[in-house]
């Protein structure tokens, strides 16, 4: 869970490569400076987030891997592909831009680093395989709208162990903070809600216990939580339905050791 409170931070059963489609940077956007140095050894936790202002983007302790899973919102096992440092090496990232941007405009310059920086060249492929589709739950949508986008803000926060409060939170965002929160399920999350503005919400649950674990093992206040999936039944009147369809691999073609700053 480190990266899921960082940033806000198997195989798929497929048949046939449906189509493949070569990926360069993005618009015209970089920042001004940016320095990058290898993470000093010991050190614990870390994310990705805006810098204040939207005046540029801080990472600790994160590897490529994972900031190409985070600026491209797209879960890290779809990531496949690369050398062994590309998942394992750990990185701290310091970037400025050379005035005040949106989120979007952010990650834009994100995805041009990566190309610039680390020489990341990637390419997608599209299979059909096993996702989840997210869809409103019969009982009713509970969560609440919360007007227009546009805030620097990280979405979804932790409030304590396996609960969040959510703010202005869009769908695409959600699906990608749920599939997150099933580590061990890798079928991807697909939003099919129709539901177009971003919302309010709050979510507790019970965590997964290790084997031979017990629900009296948890503290009073978190033993009668519903389960993970009945929970967003329950708080967000959202529900996932195992289905197939298409899923979006991103394979890596080239990436390579950042320059000394």
């Amino acid at each position: 869970m480190r990266h899921v409170l960082g940033i806000l931070i198997a195989s798929t059963l497929s048949v046939g490569v449906m189509g493949a489609q070569s990926e360069g940077p993005q618009p015209d956007l970089r920042f001004s400076v940016t320095a990058i140095h290898p993470t000093q050894p010991g050190v614990r936790g870390g994310g990705m987030k805006p810098a204040p202002n939207g005046t540029g983007y801080l990472v600790q302790n994160e590897s490529v891997k994972m900031m190409m899973a985070v600026t491209y919102r797209i879960p890290s096992h779809q990531i496949t592909g690369g050398p062994a440092w590309f998942s394992d090496a750990q990185f701290d990232v310091e970037a400025k831009a050379d005035g005040n941007y949106n989120a979007d405009e952010l990650h834009t310059m994100f995805k041009n680093m990566l190309a610039d920086r680390f020489g990341l060249k990637f390419h997608t492929e599209t299979k059909q395989g096993a996702i989840y589709e997210l869809v409103v739950d019969k009982s009713g949508m509970k969560m609440k709208a919360d007007g227009s986008a546009g805030t620097l803000a990280i979405s979804i926060n932790p409030t304590g162990p396996d609960q969040f409060v959510g703010t202005k939170v869009p769908m695409e965002y959600l699906c990608w903070f749920i599939g997150q929160l099933m580590p061990n399920d890798v079928r991807p999350v697909i939003d099919k809600t129709g539901l177009a503005q971003v919302y309010d919400f709050t979510l507790a649950y019970t965590p997964n216990l290790p084997p031979g674990g017990s629900s009296a093992d948890l503290p009073p206040e978190m033993r009668n939580l519903p389960a993970f999936q009945d929970a967003l039944v329950e708080q967000l009147g959202l529900r996932l339905v195992p289905a197939k369809g298409p899923v979006l691999e991103y394979v890596i073609d080239q990436v390579s050791q950042p320059s000394e700053n």
